[in-house]
């Protein structure tokens, strides 16, 4: 498996912002979202762990805190000048005073004639303003991005969806987008890295750094593909004021130079929109409800079908009962991250042939490939009494983790020191 520390460099130089309001650092990235067009955002925080306890298991349990939600520790922002230079910035949020950045974001986020891009930004802002606001008060959060473009909204646009219609629940990831349109493969194995650990590594502002970076790259093919567009438009049309929303004008009359970018401008009045924070919005959601709905439907499938998670029996594979003694495995879609780990250490490991497999599905290629079926769906566990020790629900979150898991459970470290 490659170490994504050592992927090749990117295209782009990246700068690291550590300082206060007196260091270099700090002043050059206020200086490119001054000049900057265009401004690319991500953020990054550390991963939360459920289940996680404070508490050993003799020790009386606390009570319950209430909900907070996760502090950012990292922002990331591609700038875009009028000229089209571009700069990377990766800001140390533990490390930069957030009494000198508020005030330059703010104004950044509002300011009509500068178009923000982001992947699903809108997270993203609610837990950047939730870490602001906990630093220096209740008038320190962010309420509005606009104008915004979302790049999920771009990516559909090149599939030729149906703006009237709502997008699919289930959207792409942003390294499936940057691969589908821009040819680049985009590592997450750092995704779920603790980003609240310093100093940063060098894959880690990488990864960040990128994943704001191709935003403008994604921009620039839906800036072509716009424009290719428009040109075959009659000309009255192209000026008429259908390509202008109000909001659009206001802003123009106000003395802003938004409407001197020509196709940029029908871009930011046609596909923008805004990001607004309602103050329901910005606070942390108790879980404790969703618990009591699920636990009983949990329960309801393990009492109905009489299912255990726990693995009972030789596995498909074993000599004892007909196997060729090679372990194989198929991966649904909530780990299907998962066969590409096990695949990298010599492991059999499949996906389901479609994105929305039904369980018969699921239940043919187990028996016909003589594979197990890992999932993390506990009411495909119902289907054990037809699918005798091939459904295995895997316990473990993340994907090294997963990979630990199965390689202990199966007893595969002894298969790969006999390959």
């Amino acid at each position: 498996m490659e170490d994504p520390a050592r992927a090749p460099p990117p295209p782009f130089a990246v700068h690291l912002v550590t300082g206060g309001s007196s260091s270099p650092d700090l002043s050059h990235l206020i200086q490119s979202l001054d000049a900057a067009r265009i401004v690319a955002f991500d953020a990054e925080w550390k991963p939360r762990r459920r289940g996680a306890s404070a508490h050993g298991d003799d020790a009386t349990p606390a009570p319950p805190n209430p909900p907070q939600l996760p502090t950012v520790t990292v922002l990331q922002l591609a700038c875009r000048s009028e000229e089209g230079g571009n700069e990377v910035f990766v800001v140390d949020l533990l490390a930069v005073p957030l009494a000198d950045l508020w005030a330059p974001l703010r104004e950044l986020f509002e300011r009509p004639e500068v178009l923000k891009l982001g992947f699903r930004f809108k997270q993203d802002l609610v837990y950047l303003s939730a870490t602001f606001t906990a630093a220096l008060g209740d008038d320190s959060g962010f309420d509005r991005v606009e104008p915004f473009l979302d790049v999920t909204n771009v990516y559909y646009y090149f599939k030729g969806h149906d703006r009237q219609k709502r997008l699919p629940k289930e959207t792409k990831s942003l390294a499936t987008i940057c691969e589908e349109l821009l040819n680049v493969s985009l590592s997450k194995e750092l995704q779920c890295s603790d980003w609240s650990c310093r100093p940063l590594t060098e894959g880690q502002i990488r990864y960040a750094a990128s994943d704001a970076y191709y935003l403008l790259d994604i921009f620039d093919l839906f800036q072509q593909k716009v424009s290719t567009e428009e040109k075959k438009l009659p000309t009255k049309e192209l000026a008429s004021d259908e390509f202008c929303s109000p909001s659009v004008l206001e802003c123009s009359s106000s003395g802003y130079a938004i409407c001197s970018d020509g196709y940029s401008t029908s871009i930011i009045a046609k596909y923008s929109e805004s990001i607004l924070l309602t103050e329901s919005g910005t606070k942390a959601r108790s879980s404790r409800r969703k618990e009591k709905q699920k636990l009983p439907t949990d329960a309801k499938y393990k009492e109905k079908f009489d299912c255990s998670t726990e693995w009972q029996g030789p596995p498909p594979w074993d000599p004892s009962v007909g196997g060729d003694g090679y372990p194989k495995f198929l991966c649904d879609v909530m780990i299907e991250g998962l066969a590409k780990h096990l695949r990298c250490v010599g492991i059999d490991a499949a996906t389901p042939s479609c994105r929305k497999p039904q369980p018969r599905e699921l239940l043919n290629q187990i028996y016909k490939e003589g594979r197990i079926l890992l999932t993390r769906d506990v009411k495909l566990l119902k289907y054990q009494d037809l699918a005798s020790n091939q459904v295995y629900k895997m316990k473990s979150l993340l994907k090294h983790d997963q990979l630990a898991e199965v390689c202990a459970y199966f007893d595969l470290l002894c298969f790969q020191f006999q390959l």
